[in-house]
């Protein structure tokens, strides 16, 4: 009698099979969720627990210890405990899309020891607890597609070595460590088997990258493609700085990250009381590094910086101390800066007294002394003395082409020392007849003038040179002026500094009445002024002339209208005033008298004589006229 019934269970158990699935045979299956039990293709049996419930907030507590597959989709839970699936030893896949969570327990994966897929997209993780998954070491699959990541930390490289499947697309992610590059590179190098599966497929696209040298190492790892490597998407894009939005990686030239690197310069300087100094300090460095300046002492700067890149890259800080005093003695750091470092230097400054001139009695810096220059010219023939020799009047005219001395010759050669390579080229013939005359600074900007004089003595192929620096500096910087220009503009100036400019012929010295002092605010600003006087001088002329100019027109127009109106008798009556030259012949025809008429009186009869003939018609008569 037990034979039948073992059979009808033995039916029934088949039929739920044939059906899809087996009633839970160790543990409920949670109320909010639906289980199912499959056989595998090996014999082995799985159960799988999904759960979509959107009131669901937490974890369910009661899914069967046997669950490999667990889904949890589409619910509002938002955080995971750490304990939550801890008695799951045997889940092999867990499955958390498209749910609300933002903040899981770096003890999440305590116990999954099987865990082989961990998908969570569209969630709200800012945050993932990388170190979690050394719980997990079977892990190969990690899904974190459409979060909110920001950013991947350097030591998460230590937990994704075993890792065949990651996707990181979709999130916010403006860079990547170079650890987890390092990582995929030794994929890279690794052997490739034909026939199997890629090693490591990546999921990086749709991401805000950051296109600078940080992504220099992502940049040649995507271009440096081997079999062992798969991209969802290999073309990615920048999305910033702005100039490069939208330009895909392989159209990237970058350059890799460097330190700050301070140029050499002055280490110490020296200056007289009074005069204008400029500190300056250069460094290199990708990305540019940012320039500061302090004093060692603490005190605050008696100065004003600016800030340049040159041409090659570097970065250029200047300190401009207008009127050094004694307080301004000591060091003064300059630091440049980056975000993989620092670094900085110490410039000595040293403040002197001012020393007697001794210039000679009769060069023209003195005679400017002399004649009411004062302070300013004693300044200025001091300045200018540094780099321009004193070129003595000649006594006599020489029979032969003058020859330099020794001196004077090493004179040109530190003049012209600023173009190295340059062979100095003394033209031939007296200084005077190539004498720069008449010149003047015209401001243009706070950082840039214009230098204009002239030459009369030269030809349209004599070549100028123009030397300038800051007054009280000793090294002068050279701008060559293209033959036959006498003018030339100076950029990169110091706004509110005082410099010293002088035009020469090339590869003559030039003399101190060639040189001129001048501030750059106080020039743009004298400009500007006489600027807005021409406009208030015009303005004004135009307000008292107008109405004048109208009246005039208006008596005009109102003499021309009365005219008009008097009509045509009285013009008529006057028309033929030089007619009376007019005789009458015997048979009543009309002739020209014998006199002669002058041109003007013939052209006088001519115009009367057509007004005349309009009105004739008029009146009903006929008039025999004649025209001269």
């Amino acid at each position: 009698m037990e034979e039948p019934g073992a059979m009808r269970v033995a039916v029934g158990m088949l039929w739920l099979l044939a059906l899809g699935g087996l009633p839970p045979a160790r543990g409920a299956c949670p109320s909010q969720c639906s289980c199912s039990l499959h056989v595998l293709g090996d014999g082995s049996k799985a159960r799988t627990v999904v759960c979509n419930d959107p009131d669901m907030t937490l974890p369910p507590a009661s899914v069967p210890p046997d669950t490999s597959r667990l889904r949890l989709e589409r619910t509002a839970i938002r955080r995971v405990p750490g304990d939550a699936f801890k008695p799951l030893g045997r889940l092999e896949q867990l499955w958390l899309p498209y749910n609300a969570l933002s903040e899981l327990s770096a003890l999440m994966l305590r116990g999954l020891r099987r865990l082989r897929e961990l998908r969570m997209p569209g969630n709200r993780l800012v945050a993932f607890p990388w170190a979690a998954l050394r719980d997990a070491p079977q892990l190969r699959l990690l899904d974190l597609q459409a979060n909110c990541l920001s950013a991947v930390p350097p030591e998460a490289a230590r937990f994704l070595g075993n890792l065949t499947f990651l996707d990181l697309s979709s999130n916010q992610l403006l860079r990547l460590p170079q650890e987890l590059l390092a990582t995929w590179a030794r994929l890279q190098a690794g052997p490739f088997l034909p026939g199997h599966h890629a090693r490591l497929v990546l999921g990086l696209q749709d991401n805000p990258w950051v296109c600078d040298c940080r992504l220099y190492d992502l940049v040649h790892f995507l271009e440096g493609w081997a079999p062992n490597l798969a991209f969802i998407e290999a073309r990615l894009r920048c999305a910033s700085p702005r100039s490069l939005a939208g330009v895909a990686f392989s159209q990237l030239e970058l350059r890799k990250c460097q330190s700050p690197e301070l140029r050499p310069g002055a280490a110490s300087i020296r200056s007289p009381l009074g005069s204008a100094v400029l500190l300056r300090c250069g460094a290199t460095g990708v990305p540019g590094p940012e320039m500061s300046w302090s004093r060692a002492n603490g005190h605050p700067l008696n100065g004003t910086v600016h800030q340049e890149v040159s041409g090659d890259g570097t970065s250029w800080t200047l300190l401009g101390l207008p009127a050094v005093s004694h307080l301004d003695s000591g060091d003064y750091i300059c630091q440049a800066k980056n975000f993989l470092g620092a670094s900085e230097t110490l410039i000595s400054l040293v403040v002197t007294e001012p020393q007697t001139s001794t210039e000679h009695s009769g060069s023209p810096g003195a005679l400017w002394a002399r004649t009411g220059g004062g302070a300013e010219a004693a300044a200025y023939n001091k300045m200018v003395a540094r780099h321009i020799p004193h070129i003595p009047e000649p006594a006599a005219p020489a029979t032969g082409p003058p020859v330099p001395n020794m001196k004077e010759q090493r004179t040109l050669q530190h003049f012209q020392m600023g173009a190295p390579g340059e062979h100095l080229d003394v033209q031939a013939g007296p200084q005077e007849a190539q004498r720069v005359s008449a010149l003047k600074v015209v401001g243009d900007t706070y950082q840039s003038v214009t230098l204009v004089w002239k030459a009369p003595q030269a030809g349209n192929t004599t070549a100028f040179s123009v030397l300038y620096a800051v007054f009280g500096q000793r090294d002068m910087r050279r701008v060559a002026v293209q033959p036959g220009k006498t003018s030339v503009t100076l950029r990169g100036l110091v706004p509110k500094l005082k410099y010293v400019a002088c035009v020469c012929v090339r590869g003559l010295a030039p003399r101190k009445e060639q040189c001129v002092i001048f501030s750059t605010d106080e020039v743009a600003d004298a400009e500007g002024t006489q600027r807005l006087i021409n406009v208030v001088v015009i303005s004004v002329a135009a307000v008292i002339a107008l109405p004048l100019t109208l009246l005039v027109c208006c008596g005009a127009l109102r003499r021309r209208w009365r005219k008009c109106r008097t009509g045509g008798a009285a013009e008529a009556a006057g028309a033929y005033v030089t007619l009376e030259r007019l005789g009458h012949s015997e048979d009543g025809s009309e002739e020209l008298s014998q006199q002669s008429l002058s041109e003007a009186d013939r052209l006088l009869s001519a115009r009367s004589s057509l007004d005349s003939q309009a009105l004739g018609t008029r009146a009903g008569r006929r008039i025999n006229e004649y025209f001269c």
